[in-house]
């Protein structure tokens, strides 16, 4: 393939057919060049980052729409408990192969988020390798000068507020290995199937981060479970915590899977918004999540010290968990 008499690589062909389209952003350059500029405009620019791996974050014969969406939702998902508004993102490509069959419906269903979420593809880059897949996702987000919501700033009497359930995804990927909850739910296929949809592709609360911004002290997203999760903010803030296993919002379908809570707490892939919130603040939030459709709960309190946060059942009784997160290494 020639154009303009120079010879034409495979990487920029494979760009041009499948990305190019995607980078509707002014400073994207149409992918032209090799950076792009995002302007500030008189704001901070939130930054995160994020890699799906195969065999790690998703299967092998996981659908490519599914692996698209997931890879930069779960981004989106970070700007979003930063309260951050999306700006746009790079993407790094490693692949086997480039074949039409996977990369047509990937590009198509990451143009569809781009689009829906109003994040733009910046550019990128796009490499061959011998070894597992990856794609990995740098997001960036706006946000007003100084008002990024951090790990850092919740305080004794806060309480703990979660968006949608908990759980679910990490039942979805052991249904998908064939595990115990598929042997649970052998004859439920709904149910199944809302498990699997949770694990396949996260539902990022970037329609409450204005909110966040407005209400929460300290804030994160659960991406490795919420027990490890908490921990992580507790620290950073200095504080410790006390959450209640009943009040922890679990679906329907993960209920009848009638699995011990530390799978649902520690198992990860959830992608919600963890935040503490000062009490006169928490109605406000409540009625804001109401507002666009985001179902939110609260679990917990910030208590003072620096021990780990504890998990109590009804009775006020400590629950022992042999494991916080999932954990990489």
């Amino acid at each position: 393939m020639t154009q303009d008499n120079k010879q034409v690589s495979g990487e920029d062909s494979l760009i041009a057919r499948y990305f190019k389209p995607l980078a509707t952003d002014p400073g994207a350059f149409g992918l032209v060049d090799d950076a792009a500029v995002l302007k500030a405009q008189g704001e901070d620019i939130v930054v995160t980052t994020d890699a799906v791996v195969e065999g790690v974050h998703y299967l092998a014969d996981d659908p490519p729409e599914t692996i698209a969406r997931k890879a930069l939702r779960v981004n989106l998902s970070d700007l979003a408990a930063k309260g951050a508004v999306p700006a746009g993102f790079v993407l790094t490509l490693a692949l086997r192969k480039a074949e039409d069959a996977w990369l047509r419906p990937f590009a198509d269903a990451l143009g569809e988020d781009a689009k829906s979420f109003a994040c733009p593809l910046l550019g990128g880059d796009t490499v061959s390798t011998p070894g597992p897949q990856m794609i990995s996702i740098t997001a960036f987000g706006r946000v007003p000068a100084g008002r990024m919501v951090g790990r850092v700033g919740a305080k004794p009497g806060d309480r703990i507020m979660v968006t949608g359930t908990i759980g679910d995804a990490a039942l979805g990927l052991d249904i998908r290995r064939g595990g115990a909850v598929a042997a649970a739910l052998a004859g439920d296929r709904v149910a199944q199937d809302e498990l699997i949809g949770r694990y396949h592709v996260p539902r990022p609360r970037n329609a409450l981060a204005k909110a966040v911004r407005a209400h929460a002290n300290a804030a994160m997203d659960v991406s490795d479970g919420l027990a490890g999760d908490l921990a992580k903010l507790c620290a950073a803030s200095g504080v410790s915590a006390v959450i209640e296993a009943a009040r922890i919002p679990i679906s329907p379908a993960a209920a009848r899977a009638a699995v011990a809570i530390e799978k649902l707490v520690a198992g990860g892939d959830d992608y919600e918004i963890l935040c503490t919130v000062p009490q006169d603040h928490i109605a406000a939030l409540i009625e804001e999540a109401a507002r666009v459709g985001v179902p939110i709960a609260e679990i917990g309190t910030v208590t003072a010290g620096r021990e780990q946060p504890r998990l109590i059942d009804a009775q006020g009784a400590d629950i022992v968990l042999s494991r916080l997160s999932y954990s990489h290494f």
